[in-house]
């Protein structure tokens, strides 16, 4: 699928692609609304009918990736509840097998994600996952998401990175796109991103289910 000997910078997301999205999606859906309800005297079903719209929203923007921003708009300790629950944070399988063998390799080694800096840094501490990265960069650093074309300029002129021998793999085609219309060659998709749900048919970019599909010719 990948010709590693044309990769120079591996770019990884870490939500759903490193890690199981199954920790985002019960938090989001499940802990949020219920905590919510209790503050709010209602019930799950009349908290997610108010929360759901809220989030959709805000789906693409900086704004859904940052912790202050709901801690304010729900009048509640957001970073607080993801520790509550961060026993729920895995890592998805053969992850750090593939880690392994990248940093070995001639690749630079980028983690990309849109986390909020509090969230990046708990999922750090729980997966230990840190000391594989050359850099690990969060979109909150240059103010705008990876779904804009704004953060791959700034992202290129921070971490310099040749577009045609770089390699992006993000669970978020939205993402996806983005640095395709920048112009990054080498892109792959996750298939399931969630353990916890179906696999996703994806048709516009390659796509893999685990890294072990990556690593025959790396």
């Amino acid at each position: 699928m990948i010709e590693w000997k044309k990769i120079d910078t591996v770019l990884l997301d870490m939500d759903g692609t490193l890690l199981d999205l199954n920790f985002d999606n019960h938090f989001w859906l499940e802990f949020v609304p219920s905590r919510f309800a209790e503050n709010n005297n209602l019930t799950i079903e009349q908290a997610k009918q108010q929360l759901i719209p809220q989030f959709k929203k805000m789906e693409g923007e900086l704004e859904w990736y940052c912790l202050d921003y709901w801690s304010n708009a729900l009048k509640l300790d957001i970073a607080g509840l993801k520790a509550e629950i961060s026993g729920l944070i895995a890592v998805l399988p053969h992850v750090v097998e593939f880690l392994e063998t990248v940093q070995k390799s001639h690749c630079r080694l980028v983690l990309v994600t849109n986390a909020h800096r509090d969230s990046l840094d708990l999922k750090m501490d729980k997966t230990c996952l840190h000391p594989f990265f050359d850099q690990i960069i969060s979109s909150h650093d240059y103010g705008m998401p990876k779904e804009t074309q704004a953060f791959w300029f700034q992202l290129n002129k921070h971490q310099p990175f040749d577009k045609l021998r770089t390699l992006l793999v993000d669970d978020s085609l939205a993402v996806l796109k983005s640095a395709r219309l920048y112009g990054i060659e080498h892109l792959i998709s996750i298939s399931k991103p969630d353990t916890q749900r179906a696999k996703r048919e994806i048709t516009e970019f390659p796509a893999i289910e685990d890294f072990r599909e990556l690593m025959p010719s790396l």
